[in-house]
C-alpha cells in the first residue's frame, strides 16, 4: 500500500485540525509534521486533544525548511501567507492549499475582493464541479483536472455549498443567470479560531444570528460567480454574466452550512414539470458518492452532515415567484474545507476517492 508523509501548516486551527483529524485515519497518509505560529514548541496533544495518535508531535515554525522533504504539503493559513509560502516549496510535492491565495483565474476578482499580491490559480479541488459537457451530453467535470496535479486550490466553504446547490441548473440552463439569491446560515468555526469581534464570544453568539460581509463584500462571491460560469460551460471572464446576492447568517453552532439559493426559471424550465426539473439533479449527481439527493419533500439539515464529507440537496419549484429554490447542507470544515481538500488528494494521487473519508455523518 502506497504511503506518503504529509505536513500540515496551521495545524493548530480549525481547518488545519480538521485535515489532520482526518489523516490520522487515512490508510496512506502518515502525518509527520506539524507547524504553526504562535504554538510552536507545543506538543500537538495540547491544542488537538481529540486526536491522540499525533499528540506527540511538535509544532513547528513554518517555513519551507520545515515543510520541504514531505510528499505531501497542506496549508491552513490566512490568505496572502499561502501565496507567498508557496513559491518556496518543493515542486516535486502535492501542496494543498486550503486558504484563498490560488482559488481565483481572474486577477481583477482578487483586486477587487482581496487586494494584495495576485498568485497564480492551482487545479481547483472540488471534484463534482461541473465544467461542460460533452457533445452527447455527459457531464465534463473538475475531477478529470486532477490527476497528477501537484498544486491544488481548495474551494471556500460557503463557494461549495452554494455551487453544489445551484450547479445543475445552471448546467442545464433552467436559471436564469441573473437575481440569483444564496442566504446561507453559518457554524461559527467559519469564522476561524482566533478571537477577532465580540460577537464571537460564547456570551453573544448564543441564542442569536448575525449577518456578517454583506452588501455584495463577501469574499466567496467572485468564486461562485467562477464556478456557475465553469458549469455553463464558460471561462473564468463569463463570471460577470451571473449576479449574485449573498448573505451569510452566523448561527449558534459550532459546525455546518445550509445554503438556500434561488434563481428565476428560464423559459426552458417553465414548460418543464417538477419532476423533470428535480431530474436534472438526479442526473448531475448520480454517481457521485457524496452527493446526496435527499427524497422528495425532505429537506437538508445540517445536523446530519456533522463530520462527513457529505452533501445533502434538495430542489423545490417555487411556482408563485416562478423561481427556483436549491438547497444543500454541509459540513464547513469537512465537505466544506478539509475533507474535500482530501478527497481531491486521493484523486491527484491515484487512490481510491474515497480512502479516509465518509459520508456517514454523526447524529443526534
Amino acid at each position: 500500500m502506497a504511503k506518503y508523509t504529509v505536513a500540515v501548516a496551521g495545524a493548530t486551527g480549525y481547518a488545519g485540525g480538521e485535515a489532520l483529524r482526518i489523516l490520522a485515519a487515512h490508510p496512506n497518509f502518515e502525518v509527520t509534521c506539524v507547524a504553526g505560529h504562535s504554538s510552536v514548541g507545543d506538543r500537538l496533544g495540547k491544542h488537538m486533544p481529540h486526536i491522540p495518535q499525533l499528540a506527540d508531535l511538535v509544532v513547528e515554525d513554518t517555513t519551507p525548511e520545515v515543510l520541504n522533504g514531505h510528499d505531501v504539503i497542506i496549508l491552513a493559513l490566512p490568505h496572502g501567507a499561502s501565496g507567498a509560502l508557496g513559491s518556496e516549496l518543493d515542486p516535486d510535492a502535492v501542496v494543498v492549499d486550503l486558504g484563498a491565495d490560488h482559488r481565483l483565474e481572474e486577477r481583477s476578482a482578487w483586486d477587487e475582493f482581496y487586494g494584495g499580491d495576485f498568485y497564480e490559480h492551482w487545479t481547483y479541488g472540488m471534484p463534482e464541479l461541473i465544467t461542460g459537457t460533452t457533445a452527447d451530453g455527459l457531464y465534463i467535470r473538475q475531477r478529470e483536472a486532477l490527476p497528477g496535479s501537484k498544486r491544488i486550490a481548495g474551494p471556500g466553504c460557503n463557494v461549495t455549498a452554494t455551487t453544489l446547490a445551484l450547479q445543475p441548473g445552471v448546467a442545464q440552463g433552467l436559471i436564469e443567470p441573473k437575481d440569483i439569491v444564496a442566504d446561507l446560515v453559518v457554524g461559527y468555526s467559519g469564522a476561524g479560531k482566533n478571537l477577532k469581534r465580540a460577537n464571537l464570544l460564547a456570551a453573544e453568539a448564543f441564542g442569536s444570528a448575525l449577518p456578517y460581509s454583506v452588501g455584495g463584500t463577501h469574499r466567496h462571491i467572485p468564486e461562485i460567480l467562477q464556478n456557475l460560469a465553469h458549469a455553463a460551460g464558460r471561462e473564468a471572464d463569463a463570471a460577470d454574466e451571473f449576479t449574485l446576492g449573498f448573505t451569510p447568517i452566523l448561527a449558534p453552532m459550532a459546525r455546518g452550512i445550509l445554503a438556500s439559493v434561488s434563481a428565476k426559471l428560464t423559459d426552458k424550465a417553465l414548460g418543464m414539470s417538477d419532476a423533470e426539473i428535480r431530474q436534472a439533479w438526479l442526473d448531475a449527481y448520480a454517481g457521485q458518492d457524496f452527493m446526496v439527493m435527499l427524497p422528495e419533500g425532505v429537506m437538508p439539515a445540517t445536523a446530519n452532515i456533522i463530520g462527513s464529507n457529505a452533501a445533502h440537496m434538495q430542489v423545490v419549484v417555487d411556482h408563485k415567484a416562478s423561481r427556483l429554490l436549491a438547497f444543500a447542507a454541509i459540513d464547513n470544515l469537512n465537505r466544506g474545507t478539509a475533507g474535500q481538500a482530501v478527497q481531491s488528494l486521493n484523486v491527484a494521487l491515484g487512490l481510491p476517492e474515497d480512502a479516509g473519508l465518509t459520508k456517514i455523518g454523526v447524529a443526534p
